[in-house]
């Protein structure tokens, strides 16, 4: 299994800080971040960072994980059209997943995502919790 190093972490802004690549002719957000819009070809782009709460527009439950989650299980991943309609997928938390329904509002928070290794490495990402937690 591959490891994460501190220094591939400050190479993903976008997975840390929520960065995406808003485009200058379309005016089109895409998240992670794309060189070339797919629409227009534009590449005049600026960075943005996207804002940290949205609503639910789908989700599923996971009740058999893969094994690295397996105690985690049964969880919610869901695609969330956050405030500035961008969409984004991650997994819920801080919530039972028999609560999680579309249009729940939520926030996106930065927590850890799973350890691996005998080491114990630990890699962050961001998922979703209820706005109201």
């Amino acid at each position: 299994m591959t490891m994460f190093s501190s220094r591939s972490w400050r190479e993903y802004p976008q997975r840390y800080r929520l960065e995406a690549s808003k485009f200058k002719k379309s005016g089109k957000t895409y998240f992670p971040p794309r060189s070339i819009d797919p629409e227009t070809g534009d590449t005049e782009q600026e960075m943005v960072v996207l804002p940290d709460t949205g609503k639910i527009v789908t989700y599923t439950i996971i009740r058999v994980a893969p094994g690295m989650w397996g105690d985690q299980s049964p969880y919610a991943i869901a695609i969330a059209e956050l405030t500035d309609g961008t969409k984004l997928m991650a997994q819920m938390t801080d919530v039972d997943v028999e609560t999680v329904k579309i249009g729940m509002e939520v926030r996106v928070e930065f927590r850890r995502i799973q350890t691996e290794g005998d080491a114990g490495v630990i890699s962050y990402g961001y998922k979703f919790v209820p706005k109201w937690y």
